[in-house]
């Protein structure tokens, strides 16, 4: 059987075709490409019980991926994330079947890894010796450690105001690392003219067309440790977009290959207060965002002020009667610790953010009771230790822990 059914590559606006053999970047009416596979063919021969002897992790699904040869597999094992049972913050929010899928698990500590995984993966099978990329961070990261790992290489430029943890990953895998004082649009400007005066591989959010399905397998897993029925609500936080896009198009795969059971689940983009184009069109009703001008969160993953692939977002929401939905600083960190503490799970601040907006949702009525809803978190707490400032006694030799010092 086949590694891959690759079919082609497709524009979602103008419809033009591309052969996957060739390395493509955007459509030429500037649109985001998308990979088509043989779904009549594979039917014939994948069945979802055969995945059950596969390896736990995203290449399991190789055939809906876009690699076509298993040589060329770039992997440090990342997938099949955990999905798990939030039962005492689900009561709290009166979601009794409230679950989260957690990334913070995968390699590099970031969902981040398995658009890197893929993308690097297709990159090596296209012959790409160098590729260039704007990152807030974890991506950056995840595409400099991954690259390194396929003997490419990588030059990134992220805010200087970036996790630095993030920052030293680029640097220890080797990457050219720049650092702009200004925002992920500001650093892809430099990309870009660094990809056309070194003719680099461009590795910006959509501007290739495989990160998108690294992030779909999210959407796979889901459905599979779901045993292959929807859940009502998808909840994921929302900055580029190529996450829930990839969701999105993962189950309408899934449908066309008859693996699952019921309606779509509405998709929430969750965006920060102080970022939140998406929400901005949705609540007008528009099919593509305006800029953001001087944005600002404390979760920087989604402080991204004009997506690429806007359209694609609004479309994902749209089409499955979602919403957007936009949450303030403050309350995510509220959320974060309260997690922590009922949870014993320590997230990152764009994944609270997905639990405030559940919260709020369910508040509303517009998450009904007994409704099945997974909240994405996308990150590891400990990736961002800037975030959560605390107080902590400092006891000197020989002293004792009086009652006032218990918590």
């Amino acid at each position: 059987m086949k590694f891959s059914y690759i079919s082609h590559l497709y524009c979602p606006k103008c419809e033009l075709t591309y052969h996957v053999k060739e390395r493509h970047q955007l459509c030429l009416c500037g649109s985001p490409l998308l990979v088509k596979y043989d779904l009549d063919g594979l039917k014939k021969v994948l069945k979802p019980d055969d995945l059950l002897r596969r390896e736990a992790s995203l290449w399991r699904y190789h055939e809906l991926l876009p690699v076509e040869s298993q040589e060329n597999v770039v992997s440090l094992g990342e997938g099949m994330t955990p999905l798990i049972a939030m039962s005492t913050i689900g009561e709290d929010m009166a979601i009794r079947n409230l679950y989260m899928k957690d990334e913070g698990i995968i390699p590099t500590g970031t969902f981040k890894a398995r658009g890197a995984a893929v993308g690097v993966s297709k990159a090596k099978e296209l012959g790409v010796k160098e590729l260039a990329m704007p990152t807030n961070g974890n991506a950056g990261a995840a595409w400099a450690l991954y690259a390194a790992r396929a003997n490419i290489q990588s030059s990134i430029v992220m805010p200087v105001d970036a996790p630095k943890i993030t920052r030293n990953e680029c640097a220890i895998s080797g990457a050219n690392l720049y650092l702009v004082d200004g925002l992920i649009s500001d650093a892809g400007k430099i990309v870009g003219q660094v990809v056309k005066d070194f003719e680099l591989y461009d590795a910006s959010t959509l501007k290739e067309p495989y990160r998108i399905e690294g992030k779909k397998t999210m959407g796979l897993e889901i459905a599979e440790q779901m045993g292959w029925k929807m859940p009502d609500v998808i909840l994921y936080p929302t900055g580029g977009g190529v996450g829930i896009i990839g969701i999105y198009k993962a189950l309408i795969e899934l449908q066309e290959l008859g693996w699952v059971e019921g309606t779509l689940p509405r998709l929430v983009a969750v965006q920060a207060e102080g970022c939140a184009p998406i929400v901005k069109a949705w609540e007008e009703k528009k099919a593509i965002s305006e800029f953001w001008a001087d944005s600002s969160t404390i979760a920087f993953g989604i402080n991204v002020p004009k997506a690429l692939g806007d359209f694609l977002v609004l479309e994902a929401i749209y089409k499955t009667e979602g919403c957007a939905i936009a949450i303030d600083d403050e309350s995510i960190l509220k959320e974060l610790e309260k997690i922590a503490t009922m949870e014993g799970a320590f997230i990152c601040p764009e994944g609270a953010a997905t639990f405030v907006a559940a919260r709020r949702l369910r508040e509303s009525g517009w998450i009904k009771d007994g409704e099945t809803v997974i909240a994405l978190n996308t990150g590891a707490g400990i990736k961002y230790p800037e975030t959560v400032r605390v107080e902590v006694p400092v006891l000197q030799p020989g002293d004792t822990i009086r009652k006032e010092m218990r918590l």
